[in-house]
């Protein structure tokens, strides 16, 4: 370091700034926003900041599920989703940030491959962002960007060179660098675009190059290294977050919208770095190279030009990558006990609520505000899922006015009307919670129970069912529910609860066997009893239908106890098997009695004509009560062959935006499985 010496690791949270550095940032407006703070770069900023005064904010998607933040003193923290307007722009309002530092980003793991997303969070969050400040005020606006951005033009490129990205990551960037650009130069928005090259140092993802070559060179060995000739350009992340304040004091006013690169202009290859690591570390070994594949975006000559930085923003490179690599050893020997195993903070649960909508338009708005109350005091993250199963009354409308207004709200229309158990698995497959909520949206299903759910999971049930102790319906309808949860129960080859619907919380895994199951006439509290793992009841009151008359009807509930039974239980056949049995029996005895009767008392008239068509029309009733019974069974087993999807949904509704094809919706659905994904990473 030529500036200053090397400030010792004293706390986790320390740094190597310079007393000039810390006046630099005092003179920031404030209050200061750290987008993206539970990354990298942003907790280091934001530990930096922090550390000289107190109007400084971490701001993230899931601020606290970040490991980084969990080692840290400062409480200034702000839940924010910056791919949804509405949400940004009353954060901005509420708080309203005079310094922004945007560093939230997708798409520079491998593993975070979802192209709509990547876009949707580097370009259309960083518009959120910008668009919600401006109506506000702002005095500068600071955005990480990558030297990906140049992609094969990647030795040493002036800001004013070709950008030519080989990814969607670094296409996402570019654009959010043009973007910048034209409100800096045309609108006056005080803005820089910083293109960061290898930025390293304390509180790096624990697999990257860098904290493993540390971690494992602590301990004499060497990580597995990709091709020796492939090059990076290493920049220490203390001086990575100095410019990022240079960048808000000086380039966001003399020149708004300018892109500056981040950059030591030194190649290092990795061949260099594992000869330095064996300097550093001591290693007696040999390092082994190509044991592992490259990455498709890696480079043999992948360094920058810094003499933008250095002319326009006063900053240079201070920490050499010797220096840095000893600066990390010795963070990874204070921060050891701490992270070395993984220790994290425990994330925010989620909660996704599956409400199933037919003829409810005047009972979902009062849904929607019941849900929203009872997940705000139970202090967990949440979306609600509105599945129009194709009502002939305004269900649809009233939904979509939801999503545009709230953010936790999506929206589904089916095709037709495929039925609530239909309704509950397609809300099911796009749940992102750790936890899904069923309810009927009719409001029988009481919102208010769902704390009780929520104790009972807690407690380490995976499925949690209400149980009906009472509800407002006639006496005699009363008695036939019972009456059938009790025969269900008796005749169910599961153990089936009694006076438990469909309304429940189900936890993820749970969840997520349900959905592998193939068949297509489902009976959901079925397979939620056949499917096992620790469950319990919560007994609540059952109500009246708040609004209107409910659908179901006697014939409709007839037809349910059938699906129920036909699903889970073979014991009619074995009761026909039986009668059978029973009757060829009967008519044995009878028949022998007869022949030995007409043997001893020869008849002398045709006397028992009347018994005898009894018996045939009883026999023939018989009969076709057993062959409707096979027919049920016969008729499942052809719908089963035919394979056809159990719903299929004509509409998504999630903010402003409609998705209505095919190829949209299953994009939708890879983002949902890779949102899952990086949540349980």
């Amino acid at each position: 370091m030529s500036d200053a010496s090397i400030t010792p690791v004293d706390d986790l949270c320390s740094d190597t700034w310079t007393e000039a550095d810390r006046e630099e940032a005092r003179k920031l407006s404030g209050p200061i926003w750290v987008v993206g703070g539970s990354g990298f770069i942003g907790a280091k900023l934001f530990f930096s900041l922090s550390r000289l005064r107190p109007d400084v904010y971490a701001v993230s998607r899931h601020v606290d599920a970040s490991w980084r933040l969990l080692h840290c003193p400062y409480p200034n923290r702000i839940a924010l989703d910056v791919t949804q307007s509405r949400e940004v722009a009353a954060a901005v309002e509420k708080y309203r940030p005079r310094s922004v530092f945007n560093l939230s980003a997708y798409g520079a793991y491998e593993r975070q491959n979802v192209a709509e997303y990547i876009h949707e969070v580097n370009y259309t969050g960083t518009l959120n962002l910008i668009q919600g400040l401006i109506d506000v005020g702002c005095d500068a606006f600071v955005q990480a960007g990558t030297s990906s951005e140049y992609g094969v033009n990647s030795a040493a490129p002036a800001e004013s060179g070709p950008v030519e990205p080989n990814s969607d990551y670094a296409v996402s960037k570019v654009a959010s660098a043009y973007l910048l650009g034209y409100y800096g130069r045309f609108k006056g928005f005080p803005c820089t675009h910083l293109r960061l090259y290898s930025v390293y140092g304390p509180w790096e993802e624990r697999e990257r190059l860098i904290p493993t070559l540390v971690r494992l060179g602590l301990q004499g060995r060497y990580p597995p290294f990709v091709n020796p000739a492939i090059s990076r350009d290493f920049v220490y992340i203390d001086d990575c977050t100095r410019a990022f304040v240079q960048a808000a004091l000086v380039t966001c006013h003399s020149q708004p919208g300018r892109a500056v690169n981040i950059a030591t202009g030194t190649e290092t290859s990795l061949a260099d770095i594992a000869q330095l690591a064996k300097e550093v570390f001591a290693i007696p070994t040999s390092p082994v190279f190509g044991s592992m594949p490259n990455r498709k975006w890696d480079l043999s000559n992948w360094y920058g030009d810094p003499s933008l930085a250095r002319t326009q923003l006063g900053w240079t490179s201070r920490v050499s990558l010797r220096e840095g690599l000893e600066l990390t050893a010795a963070w990874e020997k204070l921060a050891g006990p701490h992270v070395r195993f993984g220790v994290v903070a425990q994330k925010m649960e989620k909660l996704s609520a599956i409400v199933a909508c037919y003829r409810d338009h005047q009972a979902i708005p009062i849904m929607h505000e019941r849900l929203t109350q009872v997940f705000t005091t139970l202090g967990v993250d949440y979306e609600i899922i509105f599945v129009n199963d194709r009502s002939p009354t305004e269900d649809e409308a009233v939904i979509r006015a939801l999503c545009e207004w709230d953010p936790h709200v999506i929206g589904i229309s089916h095709s037709r009307n495929f039925g609530s158990q239909g309704s509950f698995l397609s809300g099911m497959e796009i749940a992102t919670g750790d936890a899904a909520i069923l309810l009927d949206g009719d409001l029988q299903d009481t919102p208010e129970t769902i704390p009780s759910f929520y104790q009972e999971w807690k407690k380490g049930f995976d499925v949690v069912f209400g149980v009906r102790v009472k509800r407002e319906a006639p006496w005699h309808m009363q008695f036939l529910y019972k009456a059938f949860y009790r025969m269900l129960r008796h005749l169910s080859d599961v153990d089936m609860p009694v006076d438990a619907g469909d309304f429940s919380l189900i936890d993820r895994k749970v969840v997520d066997h349900l959905l592998e199951f193939p068949e297509r006439d489902v009976f959901v509290r079925g397979l939620r009893a056949w499917i096992g793992f620790t469950q319990t009841g919560v007994p609540y009151l059952r109500p009246e239908r708040m609004f209107g008359q409910t659908t179901n009807n006697f014939l409709k509930n007839i037809w349910w106890a059938k699906k129920a039974i036909f699903s889970f239980s073979t014991k009619p056949l074995h009761y026909i098997q039986g009668a059978g049995f029973v009757i060829c029996a009967f008519s044995m005895a009878l028949s022998l009695f007869y022949l030995t009767y007409y043997l001893l008392r020869p008849p002398t008239g045709a006397p028992g004509i009347t018994t005898i068509i009894l018996l045939v029309l009883g026999l023939g009733g018989v009969q076709l009560f057993s062959l409707s019974i096979l027919g049920d069974y016969l008729g499942k087993v052809l719908e089963e062959s035919k394979g056809r999807p159990r719903y299929i949904r004509a509409k998504i509704f999630k903010g402003q935006g409609v998705l209505t094809s095919a190829g949209d919706m299953s994009d939708f659905l890879r983002s949902i499985k890779q949102s899952l994904h990086d949540r349980s990473f």
